[in-house]
């Protein structure tokens, strides 16, 4: 009898699997393929390329700060970014928002079966490119691939370090009577662009994403000496849920102007049409400041120097309160309580 062929065949290349298989996540030779050809390829780093289980850097003198999220946003491409660039620049800001410079990043990557590996690779890159911009490396991560149709598509999640560099403490509790309100640019675009990919909405304007790294004009008025009390990026919940919770840190009473605050037509549009209110809808590229009111015309100054920031305008004030609240004066004169918003307007929109 003659003996059984048993010639190895090695697996295909990556770029020879148009989707992802769950024997990408096995730990055998197709999760080699792909962490060697899709992750590492565009991550490639001195750090990254030990291939070791846990990353050895060095950090430059000051505090350190630590942040983690997860984004399950859908879909995953949308007008303006997508899942990945997002996840990065999301990352970014919240280190941005203790006054970090942003270091360094891990990321995890969970896969649902079935994902084009075309998608995969584009989302990859664009996490690259937006490090790039940021000027900080992904140093670390890990790949799972679950079962069709329990995973979205993709989620990813993403840790970053950052060093504050100075003395400063940024946090809610530091805001006080006294205070304005800044904020970097127009409200509510992220929230509109992703529920018109999803409702299959057509506007009169393109809505495109405002996701964006603020890190910059943020480490710029440090380094300007701006006496910045607190700073918070307007993601889920948008504006009302960023001012409620730091009026409800601080104890204190926050007084906002309609007719100051930014939102372009084409959202207020939209959000009529959808019954949402804009100052609730999530933005990914926009933070509030709240500085001295001596300080303000220096602060907006500085921030309007960034493409990110160019439409920054004073919103509010702080006042003392016996009951921390936030309150809105309407075009028409009228003020109302600006609440938290309640339930989920938008789901997954990051």
């Amino acid at each position: 009898m003659n003996a059984p062929d048993f010639n190895a065949v090695c697996p295909l290349p990556v770029s020879e699997y148009p989707r992802v298989l769950m024997a990408h996540g096995g730990g055998g030779r197709l999760t080699h393929q792909l962490i060697e050809n899709v992750f590492g390829k565009a991550f490639s780093n001195p750090i990254l390329d030990t291939r070791h289980d846990s990353a050895q850097f060095c950090v430059p003198a000051g505090r350190l700060a630590m942040t983690t999220d997860s984004y399950v946003v859908h879909p995953i491409f949308f007008s303006g970014g997508n899942i990945g660039s997002m996840a990065v620049y999301g990352t970014v800001n919240d280190l941005a928002m203790s006054g970090a410079r942003p270091l360094y990043l891990s990321c995890g990557f969970i896969i649902e079966e079935g994902l084009p590996m075309k998608s995969l690779e584009r989302i990859v890159f664009s996490m690259r490119d937006a490090a790039r911009r940021c000027n900080v490396q992904i140093i670390t991560g890990d790949t799972k691939v679950v079962d069709k149709s329990e995973g979205n598509g993709l989620f990813i999640n993403t840790s970053g370090i950052g060093v504050i560099e100075s003395s400063v403490t940024i946090a809610p509790r530091n805001v006080q009577p006294g205070d304005v309100v800044l904020v970097n640019g127009d409200l509510g675009r992220h929230g509109m662009a992703i529920m018109a990919i999803r409702e299959g909405l057509q506007f009169d304007s393109a809505i495109e994403s405002d996701s964006a790294p603020i890190h910059e004009p943020v480490l710029q008025l440090i380094a300007a000496g701006i006496e910045i009390h607190c700073l918070r990026d307007l993601t889920r919940g948008g504006l009302a849920a960023a001012l409620n919770e730091i009026a409800e840190a601080a104890g204190i009473k926050i007084s906002v102007e309609e007719k100051s605050i930014p939102v372009r037509e084409d959202i207020h549009a939209a959000c009529e049409m959808l019954g949402l209110d804009p100052l609730h809808v999530a933005n990914e590229g926009r933070f509030v400041a709240f500085v001295p009111s001596k300080n303000a015309k220096e602060a907006l100054k500085i921030m309007r120097q960034h493409p990110v920031s160019v439409g920054s305008i004073m919103i509010g004030s702080v006042s003392e309160t016996s009951t921390p609240m936030v309150t809105l004066k309407s075009t028409i004169g009228a003020t109302r309580i600006l609440d938290m918003p309640s339930g989920e307007q938008l789901p997954r929109i990051c």
